[in-house]
């Protein structure tokens, strides 16, 4: 009886792996003192070697590193820093939104009159002029503690009118300025559209009410963009008249 094919194939190739083991052996043995020594430190290389992190790119002669996973506040859940208040001061006729959270009743759109008071239900003029809009909303929770319990005002002042400066005389257009932080006499004139042909570069000046006197400061337009009057290019104030003749 004839043996089965795959015992004969099974026999045949455990017999041939003793034999590569043997030869592998006999031609390690075979090597010098120095060929074996290069083969350790291959082995040896080989195995310690890391394995770089899947997705991450290894320079050469650096070592891989292993990332931590990002956990819920490096993801941007960490809380935002607190922004300083605005140290804007409310005048006339500027328009404030006052929000009391959860009271829709006492939240709305309102004008400061030219008193600089401002009305609200129950709790009748409070006066916003001269406040900032943090100090507003401090007034206004004080006052509303008597109706609502402890009350969450914010105070956003959505209209400056009151922070103008007025332009008259020969320029591209006369009329109200918005007045920016520092703004000198040139950057008004500038936003101005300029001055005219026709108008005196020397003879301009600034009309300014101080404790209840009208002040006048002289400008020199044509001293002024040369560089040589400095001083003169003042900065303007709520209310300051720019008069080019």
């Amino acid at each position: 009886m004839l043996p089965n094919k795959s015992r004969v194939r099974t026999q045949e190739s455990k017999a041939s792996q003793p034999e590569n083991v043997c030869e592998g052996a006999h031609r390690f043995a075979a090597l010098g003192y120095k060929g074996k020594l290069v083969v350790q430190l291959f082995l040896f290389a080989a195995l310690t070697v890391p394995t770089p992190v899947q997705g991450q790119a290894v320079g050469k002669g650096q070592s891989p590193k292993t990332t931590a996973p990002k956990s819920a506040d490096s993801e941007g859940q960490r809380p935002l820093p607190a922004v300083e208040p605005s140290d804007y001061v409310i005048g006339p006729e500027d328009v404030l939104d006052i929000s009391v959270w959860k009271e829709p009743d006492f939240s709305r759109l309102v004008p400061v009159r030219p008193d600089g008071k401002i009305s609200l239900p129950l709790l009748k003029d409070i006066q916003a002029a001269g406040l900032t809009p943090t100090q507003l909303a401090a007034a206004i929770t004080v006052t509303l503690r008597k109706y609502v319990t402890q009350p969450q005002v914010t105070v956003i002042v959505t209209a400056i009118n009151s922070q103008r400066v007025y332009v008259l005389g020969e320029v591209a257009r006369p009329g109200p300025v918005p007045l920016l932080p520092d703004m000198t006499i040139l950057q008004a004139l500038s936003t101005a559209g300029g001055l005219s042909q026709f108008a005196s570069r020397k003879g301009i000046y600034v009309l300014r009410s101080e404790n209840g006197k009208q002040v006048t400061y002289p400008f020199n337009y044509k001293a002024a963009v040369q560089g040589k009057a400095a001083a003169q290019n003042i900065t303007l104030k709520p209310g300051d008249t720019i008069v080019v003749p």
